[in-house]
């Protein structure tokens, strides 16, 4: 079955759920209905989230699922529920010392490309610098 669209493909403008039918037994009901927060995302951030569910929200299990490093689980976590409309707390300094230094270290056991580690160091200096 198919996503259900977002955006008009006219306009770009948001969509309204406006009619649900049961294909069992015909009935149709016609309203307004919000859609849930979860049908706003991406494939990928869906995969993302059954992932945590499926690792009962263990980040460093993540890690290891997804084959990616524990604060690039982190800020793809922290992406995701600012997506779902929460406030993210900064990271606190310390953390973000020690975030830096595990880029570095990726950096240089070559697991990240340079412009990676550029990226996920200016990605940690945002949330210091609000």
């Amino acid at each position: 079955m198919r996503k259900v669209l977002e955006k008009c493909p006219s306009c770009d403008g948001k969509l309204d759920v406006t009619q649900l039918s049961c294909p069992s037994c015909g009935t149709v009901i016609q309203g307004q209905f919000e859609p849930c927060p979860f049908c706003a995302l991406s494939p990928a951030d869906v995969q993302f989230a059954m992932t945590f569910v499926k690792c009962r929200g263990n980040v460093r299990e993540m890690e290891r699922e997804l084959g990616i490093s524990y604060w690039t689980v982190r800020r793809m976590l922290d992406d995701l529920i600012q997506q779902l409309g929460f406030e993210v707390e900064p990271v606190p300094e310390a953390d973000a010392t020690v975030q830096m230094q595990e880029i570095l270290e990726q950096l240089d056991r070559g697991e990240i490309s340079a412009a990676e580690a550029t990226e996920a160091l200016s990605q940690l200096k945002k949330p210091m610098s609000q």
